[in-house]
C-alpha cells in the first residue's frame, strides 16, 4: 500500500510546488502587464475621442488589445520563448550569451542586438515605476478632487521608499507579491466581468476582423492609437528574463489559469462600460468600481505597481550583473540580499542610477498621461531584437533552415516592426526618453567592450611569455631572486603572459615565494558552472602552478570560496600565509589608440569606477597586495 502511494504523495508535492511558484511568477513575472489596465485602453481612446467614439471603434479598439496578448505575449513569449532557454536561463543577455558560442563570423552583429536589447530594458526599467505608481495615484483624483495637487509628492514619496528598501532585500516583502497580485487580477477580472453585461456586443472584439477594420478606416489615427495599444503587452520581456526564477511551467500556468483570462475579462469590461457610458471615458478603469470601492482600489493598485516596480528594478540589477559577467560593464559592488535566493542581488549603483532617472521623469512629465506617451519604444524595440535572435536560435541551436525559421517569424517581426514605427511617431511627445536612455547604455557597453579589446591587445605584445619567464627564473644565477617561504597568487586575465604583478615584485623586492600560483578566472556562457567543473590545475613547474576558475554569469565569483575545491587536487590554501597580488594599472589616453578621444576618456572613467578587484572576488582584504603600472591606450 505504501509503494502504491508513494507516486501519489510525490505528485502531490509537485503540485504544490508547481503551485506554489505560479503564486510568485504572478507577483514577480506577471507585476509590469497586470498595471497596464490602469492606462493602455485609456490612452487609446484618446487619438479617435476628439470626435466621439462609435461602438465599432471601441470593440475594434478592444479586439486590438486581446489580439496583441494572444499573439506577442501568448505566442511568442509563453509558447515559443520560453523554450529557448539557456541551461534554464532566459534573457535577452543570456539568449546572446547562448548564441555566441556557435557565432560563425558575425559576433559583433550579435554582440550590438544583444547590447541594444540590454540597453532598451534599462530604459524600461525607468519607464515602469514612474508611469505605474503614478497612474495608481491618479486614482485619488476621483476618490476627492483635493488630493489632485499632491498625486506626484505622494507618487515620489513611494518611489523613495521602493528604492530605500533595495538594500534590505526583498526576500521578506516577497512572500507577498503573488498573493497581492492575485487578488489584483481577480479584482480586475472581478469587475471587468460584472460590467461586461452593460452592453454583451463586446463580445465581438474576439473577432480579429474588427481589429483590422478599425485600421483600415482610421488610416493614419490608427498607427497613432497602435502606440497606445502597445501598452497593453508592456512586461513581456520580463516573461523570458524571470525564467529562470521559476521555469517554464509554472509562468505557463499563471497566464493561461490566472493572468490572461483576468486580462481579457478586463478589457472587455473597460469596453462594455464605455459602450454604455461614453461620458466615462477620460479614466475607464477606475470609474467602472462604484464610489465606496474607489478608495481600496487605488490602494489595491498602489500595491500593484509597487511590486511590478519592485520586478523590474530586480530585472535590472540581474541583467547588469549579466553584462558584467559577460565583460559589456565594468565591475560593479553586488550585494546578496538573501541566504537561500542567489537571484535577489543589490547593486547600489544601478540602483542610485535608476531612482534618479525615475525622480527625473516623474518631475519632468508629472502625470501617467504625459509619461504614456514616452512609453513604448523601449519596450517594442527589445521585443524586436528578442525576435532577431529568436532566428538564430531556431536556425543554429533548433537546426531549422533559414528558409522555415524566416517563415515562422517574419509575420511577428512585420507586426513588432508595425508597433515600433507607431511609437517612432510619438519621439517629439517624449518618445525621445527612452531613446537617449538606451543609446547612453549602448555607448556605455560599446566603450567597454571596444576599449578593454584595445588594452588587452595593448598589453599583450610588451608581455612576457610565461613559460620563458619561467625558465629564466628558475636558473640558478647570482642575480636570482630570494626564495621566501609561503605561498603567493597572482591573479592575471591572460594565463600564457607573466602577470604584470609578479615581475613588478620581482623587480622592486627581489623576493619569489617558495609556491607560485597563477589564477584566472573565467566566466563561461552558462548561467552557472558545477562545482566539480569549477577548478582545474595545470603545474608548470616546481615552483608554478596554473590554477583557473570557471564561474557562470549568473553567480558570484567568490574566489576565496573556491579555493577550497582545489583539496581534490592535493592543493590546500592557508588563507593567513597565502598572499594574492594584483597588478593595478593606470590608464593614460592616447590619440592612436584606435578610439575617439571622447571614448578614450568615457573608458578610463569606466575603469576608474570600477569596484576593486580585491571585492569583486571577494578576497581577504588583509592579505591582498596591490602593484601598478602606467598603460598608455
Amino acid at each position: 500500500m505504501s509503494q502504491l502511494s508513494a507516486p501519489a504523495v510525490q505528485g502531490s508535492e509537485n503540485a504544490r510546488r508547481l503551485l506554489g511558484l505560479a503564486l510568485g511568477s504572478i507577483g514577480v513575472v506577471y507585476g509590469d502587464i497586470g498595471t497596464s489596465p490602469l492606462y493602455a485602453f485609456r490612452e487609446a481612446l484618446r487619438p479617435v475621442a476628439h470626435d466621439g467614439v462609435t461602438d465599432v471603434e471601441i470593440i475594434g479598439l478592444i479586439s486590438l488589445m486581446i489580439w496583441s496578448l494572444t499573439i506577442i505575449v501568448t505566442i511568442k513569449y509563453v509558447l515559443f520563448l520560453l523554450r529557448a532557454d539557456n541551461q534554464g536561463e532566459g534573457g535577452t543577455l543570456s539568449l546572446l550569451a547562448l548564441l555566441m558560442k556557435t557565432a560563425n563570423g558575425h559576433t559583433w552583429i550579435l554582440f550590438f542586438m544583444g547590447v541594444a536589447g540590454a540597453a532598451l530594458f534599462i530604459g524600461d526599467a525607468m519607464i515602469t515605476p514612474a508611469l505605474s505608481v503614478l497612474s495608481a495615484v491618479e486614482g485619488l483624483k476621483l476618490v476627492t478632487p483635493a488630493l489632485s495637487d499632491y498625486v506626484v509628492p505622494i507618487a515620489v514619496v513611494i518611489l523613495l521608499l521602493l528604492f530605500a528598501v533595495q538594500s534590505k532585500g526583498t526576500a521578506a516583502v516577497s512572500n507577498f507579491f503573488g498573493p497581492i497580485t492575485l487578488v489584483w487580477f481577480l479584482v480586475m477580472g472581478g469587475i471587468g466581468l460584472v460590467h461586461i453585461a452593460d452592453d454583451l456586443s463586446i463580445f465581438s472584439a474576439f473577432n480579429p476582423l474588427y481589429a483590422a477594420t478599425f485600421l483600415f478606416n482610421e488610416g493614419y489615427v490608427g498607427i497613432i492609437v497602435l502606440g497606445a495599444v502597445f501598452l497593453t503587452v508592456t512586461g513581456a520581456e520580463a516573461l523570458y528574463a524571470d525564467l529562470g526564477h521559476f521555469g517554464r511551467r509554472p509562468i505557463q500556468w499563471a497566464w493561461f489559469v490566472i493572468v490572461f483570462p483576468a486580462l481579457t475579462l478586463n478589457y472587455l469590461g473597460q469596453g462594455a462600460f464605455i459602450l454604455e457610458h461614453p461620458e466615462a471615458m477620460s479614466d475607464p478603469f477606475f470609474l467602472m468600481f462604484p464610489k465606496w470601492a474607489l478608495l481600496p482600489v487605488v490602494i489595491l493598485a498602489t500595491a500593484a505597481t509597487i511590486i511590478a516596480s519592485q520586478a523590474v528594478i530586480t530585472g535590472a540589477f540581474s541583467l547588469t550583473r549579466q553584462a558584467i559577467h559577460l565583460g559589456f560593464l565594468p565591475r560593479m559592488a553586488i550585494f546578496h540580499t538573501s541566504e537561500t535566493h542567489t537571484g535577489q542581488i543589490y547593486l547600489p549603483n544601478v540602483n542610485t542610477l535608476l531612482m534618479f532617472g525615475v525622480m527625473a521623469l516623474v518631475f519632468v512629465f508629472g502625470s501617467s498621461e504625459a509619461l504614456a506617451t514616452a512609453y513604448g519604444i523601449s519596450v517594442t524595440g527589445a521585443m524586436v531584437v528578442t525576435t532577431m535572435l529568436a532566428f538564430e536560435f531556431l536556425r543554429v541551436r533548433w537546426n531549422w533552415s533559414a528558409l522555415w525559421a524566416a517563415a515562422a517569424l517574419l509575420p511577428l517581426l512585420v507586426l513588432e516592426f508595425v508597433f515600433l514605427g507607431a511609437n517612432m511617431l510619438k519621439i517629439h511627445d517624449g518618445g525621445y526618453v527612452p531613446i537617449l536612455i538606451a543609446a547612453t547604455f549602448i555607448i556605455v557597453m560599446w566603450t567597454w567592450k571596444r576599449g578593454t579589446a584595445i588594452l588587452h591587445a595593448k598589453t599583450r605584445h610588451i608581455d612576457i611569455p610565461l613559460a620563458s619567464f619561467i625558465k629564466s627564473i628558475e636558473r640558478k644565477s647570482e642575480h636570482a631572486p630570494v626564495a621566501v617561504p609561503g605561498t603567493a597568487i597572482f591573479l592575471t586575465s591572460d594565463p600564457d603572459s607573466t602577470p604584470a604583478a609578479l615581475l613588478h615584485n620581482i623587480k622592486h623586492n627581489h623576493v619569489l615565494h617558495q609556491q607560485n600560483f597563477i589564477l584566472t578566472v573565467r566566466t563561461a556562457n552558462t548561467p552557472k558552472v558545477p562545482k566539480e567543473e569549477r577548478v582545474s590545475v595545470r603545474p608548470l613547474s616546481e615552483r608554478f602552478t596554473l590554477l583557473e576558475m570557471r564561474f557562470g554569469y549568473m553567480e558570484t565569483q567568490n574566489v576565496s570560496q573556491a579555493l577550497g575545491l582545489f583539496r581534490k587536487s592535493g592543493l590546500k590554501f592557508d588563507i593567513m600565509s597565502t598572499s594574492f597580488y594584483l597588478g593595478r594599472r593606470k590608464l593614460v589616453p592616447d590619440a592612436q589608440s584606435g578610439m575617439p578621444h571622447w571614448q578614450d576618456r568615457l573608458f578610463i572613467a569606466l575603469a576608474n569606477a570600477a569596484i576593486d578587484p580585491s571585492d569583486y572576488f571577494r578576497l581577504p582584504t588583509n592579505r591582498v597586495v596591490e602593484l601598478g603600472s602606467h598603460v598608455i591606450i
